[in-house]
């Protein structure tokens, strides 16, 4: 599909007429509809055949083929139905996300109010073409790029396209942004771009639809390769060793197959589904919706996380906190639009008479004020007020409530406006006249500083403004946006409202900022301990990001100098030689978003980027796990994105990070118990012979084996809670593998402990004439058991019962295998007497104790410099 990107010419279309309803079909047919290219659906059979192509699943199909080829149609069965339901739930899991992303996108889909035909309609954003007249109001989205023709006290929200949170003046001839919102005054404008072509298409086009594999992705393909190569190499030469013994040539088949099957823990690709699909719903409670299920443990990888800030570490609403008049400093406290909160002056609560002169501002605040507040609904729970108009405005609102001021509803009934100037660029004040009785007008003003700090504006000495000018300065340093508010009377009204000001009095200055939230500081003190790197990337003002950065703990004490905070500009011309030695980034676009996700994935980081914004996408598609915003993030943020907060708080990425690493423990966990087991058995049936044991175990009896400890019992592993200390040690290396940090190690040593207690068993019960093959079978499954219950993090906890429930299902399965005359035939077993089963059970102590033994052995020391 193409757009245009100008409008087309040829024909006079005017501002009052619009175009003609036939004209606007044929642009649509031509340009096609106003949608950024939305990504194709993906069919039910390449979820499937993705999800088929895991090293680790072919090599259970492999295995299935094996089984199938020596006519074990039962063991064929049960392996087939591993690699269904694995296939079902990361299938599933996939579609319920996109459904649940669906469902975000539906609320948000824009509508557009054009001039067609002289008449004013309402359309789907989508059918805007380029040359519609577009009419824009309070409250309204662009739905396309335009050129404003005229303008009246128009203030956009631009936030979601540049990072910036202060909205920003339109005058007539300025450009218009798709996605943008119009918070104050209105507007006509003509469509200069659609689709693609308009601004939030040509971010979306940023975006690369090919997905890289996560890191245990990666690290699962490797062991799959090298299981892959083990199972051939075993076939190979445990059948070579029993022609050498002169043994059947078909018992050996069955047996080589049968080890072969028995060193691939069959049951990996269940517990990796099932532990990440229980991580996935353990999220969602935590308000995050997984897209993908691979980037649950993803997320445990996490070494960096780089935020945005507006509505991610802050609030995403403008708050008064600071008011300064020539007779005292008050601070506010107070969150959001909610008009509560006290007035502190040096950290005491104000008393009534100091808060004269506050109130006295505020009131005029009120007054030149086009803003209301909302209040939240009242059948809504967790609602928030809300603003109507300019949030600075509205941030004015609600503090004059704060500190006691009459509501706007009494101001209006007793000092109703009569005239208005209103902001604009250029004048940058705003001045209202009201009605004060007795023929008398009062004139309120209020602007930026450096527009109402002026003796041709202010009846002031030369010693008070260097005064405000000075703690307005002071307070712009700090981060917040600064107004300054003056007052006077007149005896009649003026017949040009500008007249009005001059010989004014100066009130004071308003500090307004939108401030962190309150848990931001200590979610990224939470990620410092666990060794994640946080990073600012913002489109925001420097001072505005170092002020954010500061109070959240971003940038230490003394760190506030102007080489901590790195603009767009700097890193787009080269200026800094090491992107990963920054923490803090302003007024950055999208490509130097993707520029400095990319250096950290140069550096080895596996990067975690939050965002909120259109200009957010292409950093979000691109890092190792994109998280958007589910609240107000936009479309082209969620798409992007791995993972949704439908709660928008930071400390939920956390969360999501903490219950990544219990995703990955327990699969290390099953990996080091199932392969322990796996190398046990080989090492049986390879040494027994050497120690009088001809044939140690049987096939179905290896195989019944493994269905018990990797089906039932590896499983079950998969739900095991979080280990304590998760959240205070440092993410492991991405290039690590998933056998590495000692695991191997303790992997082998448990190996030879269970394979010793096994051997020892069988050769005890062969002296004693016991029926010493079945004494084998239910020592190695004995010592098995042990070692999974030795390996959990939290020895005694209710918050599993699922694995002791396995282990003793496992037990009675073992007893059944014995005692039960139809599986005691099918696997060739012998009933045992006490003694038998005491020599067996006494292996399960060993592998428990082994277990213990082994978790904090071979433990390698964090990497330096894991938390730069």
């Amino acid at each position: 599909m193409t757009s245009s990107a100008t409008t087309p010419t040829g024909e006079a279309t005017g501002l009052t007429q619009g175009l003609t309803e036939a004209e606007a079909a044929r642009r649509l047919a031509r340009t096609g509809p106003n949608e950024v290219a939305a990504a194709k659906p993906v069919r039910l059979h390449s979820r499937v055949l993705a999800q088929l192509r895991d090293p680790l699943i072919m090599v259970l199909l492999g295995a299935v083929t094996l089984t199938l080829a020596i006519g074990d149609h039962p063991d064929a069965i049960v392996i087939a139905l591993v690699v269904v339901v694995n296939t079902t739930v990361g299938v599933a899991q996939e579609i319920r996300a996109d459904h649940a992303v669906a469902a975000l996108s539906a609320l948000s889909a824009p509508h557009a109010r054009v001039r067609r035909d002289g008449a004013v309609r309402d359309l789907p954003a989508a059918g805007i073409v380029p040359g519609d007249v577009l009419l824009l109001g309070e409250g309204d989205i662009v739905a396309a790029d335009a050129a404003l023709a005229e303008a009246s006290a128009l203030l956009l929200d631009e936030s979601m396209l540049t990072g910036e949170s202060v909205p920003v003046d339109k005058d007539a001839g300025a450009a218009l942004s798709a996605g943008t919102v119009v918070v104050r005054g209105r507007g006509v404008a003509t469509v200069t771009a659609t689709g693609p072509a308009s601004a939030l298409g040509r971010i979306a086009a940023l975006l690369d639809a090919r997905r890289e594999p996560t890191p245990l992705q990666r690290r699962l393909a490797s062991l799959g390769r090298v299981l892959a190569a083990v199972t051939l190499g075993l076939c190979v030469l445990v059948f070579a060793l029993g022609l050498a013994r002169c043994l059947p040539l078909g018992t050996m088949a069955v047996t080589a197959i049968s080890l072969a099957v028995a060193a691939v823990p069959e049951s990996l690709p269940a517990v990796v589904t099932l532990a990440l699909a229980l991580g996935a719903r353990r999220m969602v409670a935590r308000h995050a919706v997984v897209r993908r299920l691979p980037a649950v443990e993803t997320l445990g990888s996490v070494s960096v996380l780089a935020t945005d800030k507006t509505g991610t570490l802050t609030e995403g609403r403008m708050v008064v906190q600071q008011v300064w008049t020539p007779q005292t400093s008050t601070e506010l406290t107070g969150v959001g639009y909610e008009p509560e909160g006290e007035a502190l002056i040096d950290g005491r609560p104000a008393e009534e008479a100091e808060l004269a002169s506050v109130r006295e501002l505020l009131t005029v605040a009120s007054l030149c004020n086009d803003a209301a507040l909302r209040p939240p609904a009242p059948a809504t729970p967790d609602a928030r007020w809300g603003a109507l108009g300019d949030p600075m405005e509205a941030a004015l609102l609600a503090a004059a409530v704060k500190t006691g001021c009459p509501d706007a509803a009494e101001l209006s009934a007793t000092r109703p406006r009569i005239a208005e100037a209103p902001f604009d660029s250029l004048r940058r004040r705003m001045t209202t006249l009201h009605a004060a009785g007795r023929d008398r007008v009062l004139v309120c003003l209020k602007g930026a500083p450096e527009a109402v700090l002026d003796p041709d504006v202010l009846d002031a000495g030369t010693r008070l403004l260097a005064r405000a000018r000075e703690e307005a300065a002071h307070l712009a340093e700090r981060g917040y946006r600064v107004l300054a508010v003056a007052s006077g009377t007149r005896g009649d009204v003026p017949d040009r409202v500008a007249a009005a000001e001059s010989r004014l009095t100066l009130l004071g200055l308003v500090g307004l900022s939108d401030p962190p939230k309150p848990h931001a500081a200590a979610t990224l003190a939470t990620c410092r301990a666990a060794g994640i790197t946080p990073v600012l990337i913002t489109g925001d003002h420097p001072a505005t990001a170092r002020a954010v950065a500061s109070r959240v703990s971003l940038l230490e004490d003394g760190d506030g100098a102007d080489g901590q905070v790195i603009t767009g500009a700097d890193v787009a011309a080269g200026r800094v030689a090491d992107l990963t030695a920054v923490r803090v980034f302003a007024r950055t676009d999208p490509q130097q978003k993707l520029d400095i996700v990319e250096a950290w994935r140069a550096a080895g980081a596996v990067t975690a980027m939050t965002g909120d914004g259109v200009n957010d996408g292409p950093a979000l598609h691109r890092a190792d796990i994109g998280v958007a915003m589910g609240e107000r993030g936009t479309e082209v943020a969620r798409q992007a994105a791995d993972l949704v907060l439908t709660d928008d708080e930071l400390s939920t990425v956390v969360a999501a990070v903490e219950e990544g690493r219990r995703v990955y423990d327990n699969i290390r966990r099953f990996l080091i118990y199932g392969m322990a087991g796996g190398a046990a058995e080989i090492l049986v049936m390879l040494t027994g012979p050497l120690l009088g044991l001809p044939l140690p175990l049987r096939a179905g009896q290896i195989l019944w084996i493994n269905l018990l400890t990797h089906g039932l019992t590896g499983v079950a592993m998969g739900a095991e809670p979080t280990a304590p200390g998760a959240m205070r040690r440092p993410p492991r290396p991405p290039d690590q593998h998933i056998l590495g940090g000692g695991a191997w190690q303790r992997l082998l040593l448990l190996a030879a402990v269970v394979t010793t207690a096994t051997l020892g068993a069988g050769v005890a019960a062969r002296a004693l004439d016991l029926a010493w093959q079945s004494v084998l079978f239910l020592a190695l499954l004995a010592a098995q058991l042990g070692v999974v219950l030795g390996l959990r993090a939290r020895l005694l906890t209710r918050r599993n019962p699922f694995l002791p429930l396995a282990v003793l299902a496992s037990a009675l399965l073992a007893a059944a295998a014995l005692y039960l005359p139809f599986l005691s035939s099918v696997l060739e077993t012998e009933p045992l007497g006490w003694a038998g089963v005491a020599i067996a059970a006494a292996c399960a102590p060993a592998g428990f104790l082994a277990a213990r033994l082994v978790r904090t052995a071979f433990r390698q020391p964090a990497p330096a410099g894991t938390n730069r």
